[in-house]
């Protein structure tokens, strides 16, 4: 069988770093997404498995992923095995691929995804799909199984979209069902043996059908249930030790501690609170552990506390307390991003807000206490309110609020019910804050008490948004909503059935791409792909009988299909069902009692650390300068992203800094002028106030040196006297090299010396610049000292003065005074060699 098309890009090219980035990377939006030179990141030479962990998003979105950090550290402790990262391109990028025919590769050794031994995708969200597909295509690898042969990587899959796999069997040659940290293991294990006795592809299929959680199309079909694998201690499991630290900043710029895994809330609506059952708790004592090793590792300033519902942990309280106590003096903050309304209290209040007051975010999910009932969410109007008014009376300043549209049952008193709650909640705020709702729109998934339900469609979606943002209008309380278009294509994914892989392969062929990302959805694409391949949309979202099968039955997630029957007849009731945790036994049937079941923390292993209320003796702060260069890789980073580099790395060191005072304390650290994106520089300045070090500075400056990132160095490091300049006051010009592109002929080089001349013999020299959205004009005859044509060596040598009042810049002398277009400019390399300080 056939697609009817080659892969877009073939190659058997080893793209060098100076291949794809030296050339490319000016022209894109962020190029740190693809630089791979992070810290931590894992290099290994040699293995006999490789691993490619592909991430079908941006890389901002998916190296926020803690699972694909657990899995990339899991791997790479094998001694036979080694991963790598690989991200969806932006479409910049994808246009510079495609259009040198560069292959799609992995970040750490710039190999392209078809000489990898295993691609493995993480699949969080259905909308994700086509990137998918997109990275195959790049990556040089047939998109249909059937079309792989001997030689081609492996394609797998795993994450909480694979727990209804038909939508991608086309296209997927195994889907891992469940938890990975185990499994991992096994496959690499798996792979290697295959490897050893020569086996064909379809011998290797074979052998990981048999491996417990791995569902392989081509082996089972629909004729063998597949059960989903568990981890079944987590504290047998301490990964990510030393995290990749991102050079761009990503969606949580922080350390994510996983403390606990799975939910016995049983809210109706939530996939995640049943596939991942049963529950189970890291102990504090592991913990703490973890977050001193990971903060040590990477030098981030927030832990986030990570758990479907972070506010259940056994032992929060004393974590909380404890992890405050250890780090308030470094101004580490913490984060609880999923809290339930009822479990936040005054007391966990306080010790969060010591160091740092982070966000606020609650679900109520409902606007009636009748359809949290429905949905088994277990909190009423008044608990919510109440916790608002908590929240503003310490101190935050914003809260947001989580509703659901067009859940089962809804009502349009539900719908102004959620009206009626926002007004109540902006009235408690009163002058102290902002509240912001945010509405989704329910979608039926599998394995839940709702997976035979209907969804509704578009146009009742507009019309109870429409209903909400009519009723809603206030400067102090927003309304933001789900796209509509996003959440039909989510419903038709995620209740699917094999039909759709010629849907899903038709949009992408047309160039849909990152359908989760507002302003690239491209919907009219789908439509007409739907209309191409006879694909109906309500064959998907319509409502279920509970005798038909589903596409999804032959994976079983742990929780029986009476419990969930037995659900949405309580739904309908509006009756609730109590938490097993306290409540005893629900018999959903995620546990075995042997060796799957709940697993709570050992209350009592941790105790807080004692505060030490006595009066500290006055700090003595002293101010420190250091010199960095940055190069090579280094200098496609921004000049916030450079700041955020040094300052963890700083962190991360034996110096302790100083901060700021307030609600958001941030180190006193003070840069000289940036170097703009692509300029490599040998002397840049940045003042630090730090507490008096009084050990040797040099085995400082090596601490600070292995803790940043490839192309940044640290070169010097002093204290500074008293009285000298703060660096702004203290920089009083610049000296670069510019170096010509080799292409740059002899008769080039006089054009370049004639406009030199000109330009040193004017008294003036008048520019363009735009300053505050209006185009001016600026004289920087004045600034510039000498300009040199070094015709031997094709390059300019560059003097400028800095001033309160401005500089000259070299893309002033390429643009303005040689009169370079921009394809020219990108290809000459600016070094600032020397940053001249009075």
């Amino acid at each position: 069988m056939t697609t009817g098309t080659e892969p877009a890009v073939e190659s058997n090219t080893k793209m060098t770093n100076k291949n794809i980035h030296h050339e490319f990377l000016l022209g894109v939006e962020k190029p740190g997404r693809y630089l791979g030179t992070e810290v931590n990141a894992v290099r290994k030479r040699q293995a006999d498995v490789s691993f490619l962990l592909a991430f079908p998003d941006t890389y901002e979105v998916g190296m926020s992923h803690l699972g694909l950090q657990i899995l990339y550290s899991i791997i790479n402790d094998i001694p036979y095995a080694r991963a790598e990262r690989c991200f969806a391109p932006w479409p910049d990028r994808e246009r510079q691929l495609r259009g040198g025919k560069i292959p799609l590769a992995s970040l750490e050794s710039q190999m392209p995804l078809k000489d990898f031994d295993i691609v493995g995708f993480s699949l969080q969200y259905e909308l994700s799909y086509t990137n998918m597909l997109n990275m195959l295509d790049l990556g040089g690898i047939p998109l249909w199984r059937d079309e792989r042969r001997d030689g081609h990587p492996l394609v797998i899959a795993g994450g909480p979209c694979c727990f209804n796999p038909a939508p991608l069997c086309r296209f997927i040659d195994a889907f891992v069902i469940g938890d990975g940290e185990e499994v991992v293991g096994e496959i690499a294990s798996c792979f290697r043996d295959a490897k050893n006795n020569a086996l064909t592809r379809g011998e290797l299929l074979l052998e990981l059908s048999k491996l417990d959680g791995v569902y392989v199309p081509a082996v089972h079909g629909k004729d063998r249930t597949i059960r989903k694998r568990n981890v079944p201690d987590l504290n047998r499991w301490n990964h990510p030790l030393k995290p990749v630290v991102p050079l761009t900043q990503t969606i949580h710029d922080r350390i994510s501690l996983e403390i606990a895994r799975g939910c016995t809330r049983g809210c109706r609506f939530c996939q995640a609170g049943m596939i991942w059952r049963p529950y189970r708790e890291r102990n504090p004592s592991l913990l703490m552990e973890m977050a001193d090793r990971m903060l040590q590792a990477t030098g981030y300033d927030e832990i986030s506390l990570l758990s479907l519902s972070s506010g259940d942990y056994s032992c929060l309280g004393t974590l909380v307390m404890s992890l405050m106590n250890k780090y308030h003096r470094q101004k580490v903050a913490l984060a609880l991003p999923s809290l339930r309304v009822e479990s936040l209290n005054t007391p966990l209040m306080e010790e969060i807000k010591r160091t740092r007051k982070t966000s606020f975010t609650l679900a109520p999910e409902a606007g009636t206490d009748r359809m949290r009932a429905m949905i088994n969410k277990g909190n009423t109007s008044d608990d919510l309110l109440a916790t608002v008014d908590k929240i503003f009376a310490a101190g935050w300043q914003s809260v947001k609020l989580y509703f659901m549209i067009g859940l089962p049952g809804e009502t349009w008193e539900d719908l102004e019910g959620i009206v009626e709650l926002a007004h109540e909640a902006r009235r408690v705020a009163s002058r102290r804050g902002l509240i912001t709702v945010s509405l989704s729109t329910f979608v039926p998934k599998p394995h839940t008490p709702f997976q035979w339900e209907r969804q509704i469609s578009l146009a009742e979606i507009d019309e109870r948004q429409e209903f909400i943002r009519r009723k809603i209008r206030s400067r102090c309380l927003g309304v933001k909503w789900h796209d509509a278009r996003m959440s039909w294509l989510e419903g038709i994914f995620s209740r699917g059935d094999e039909s759709l892989g010629g849907f899903l392969e038709y949009a992408f062929r047309r160039g849909c791409r990152f359908d989760g990302w507002s302003d690239l959805l491209r919907f009219d694409l789908w439509e007409d792909a739907a209309s191409q391949t006879q694909i109906n949309p309500e064959d998907f979202l319509r409502e279920r009988r509970t005798d038909e099968t589903l596409p999804w039955d032959y994976i079983d997630c742990g929780i029986s299909r009476e419990f969930l029957l037995r659900e949405r007849s309580h739904a309908r009731l509006g009756r609730t069902t109590a938490d097993c945790r306290s409540e005893g036994c629900q018999h959903c049937g995620a546990c075995d009692f042997h060796k799957i079941q709940n697993i709570l923390a050992s209350r009592g292993e941790t105790s807080p650390p004692a505060s030490n209320n006595r009066p500290a003796p006055a700090p003595l702060w002293k101010k420190y300068r250091l010199t960095f260069s940055k190069t090579g890789e280094a200098r496609f980073l921004s000049h916030l992203e450079i700041a955020a580099a040094i300052t963890r790395a700083l962190r991360r060191s034996s110096l302790e800094l100083a901060f700021s005072e307030g609600f958001h304390p941030h180190p006193k650290i003070s840069f000289g002028n940036a170097t703009p994106v692509g300029m490599e520089s040998l002397q840049e300045f940045m003042d630090v106030s730090a507490l008096a070090y009084w050990s040797d500075l040099n085995e400082l400056k090596m601490q600070i040196n292995a803790a940043l990132p490839q192309g940044l160095c640290l070169t010097d490091l002093r204290l500074l006297a008293s009285g000298e300049k703060p660096i702004a006051e203290a920089l009083k010009g610049f000296e670069y090299e510019i170096f010509l592109p080799e292409s740059t002929d002899s008769a080039k080089l006089s054009e370049i010396e004639e406009s030199v001349k000109e330009f040193l013999a004017a008294s003036s020299f008048e520019i363009p610049k735009m300053i505050k959205g209006k185009t001016l004009g600026k004289d920087i005859r004045a600034f510039v000292q000498s300009i040199v044509v070094d015709r031997e060596n094709k390059k300019i040598l560059f003097r400028t003065l800095h001033s309160q009042t401005g500089t000259a810049r070299p893309a002033d002398l390429l643009a303005h005074i040689l009169k370079f277009d921009a394809p020219e400019a990108q290809s000459t390399l600016v070094v600032r060699t020397r940053s001249i300080l009075s």
